[in-house]
């Protein structure tokens, strides 16, 4: 049976990719280009719409500069350090 991710999950995955998209001063389309990923995946992924494999959260993660564990690790975005 398929079972998935809670929603509070989705919802750190997309606020992190959001974050960090923005400090790296990408759009969802840049990002994607990056990815080399639709960037209406990346979109759907920020509004938490889909459900993301590993492999996906590892190409991402790559693309900004971070770890895996930085994108699923709840964070405050108000500190100005995550720029890379």
């Amino acid at each position: 049976m398929f079972r998935k991710p809670s929603h509070k999950l989705l919802l750190i995955i997309s606020n992190n990719l959001k974050s960090y998209r923005s400090a790296n001063n990408l759009s969802q389309e840049e990002l994607a280009e990056l990815c080399k990923l639709h960037r209406t995946y990346i979109g759907a992924i920020e509004r938490c719409e889909k459900n993301l494999s590993l492999c996906s959260l590892e190409i991402i993660a790559e693309a900004l500069g971070i770890t895996v564990p930085e994108l699923l690790i709840p964070r405050d975005f108000n500190d100005a350090t995550i720029s890379r």
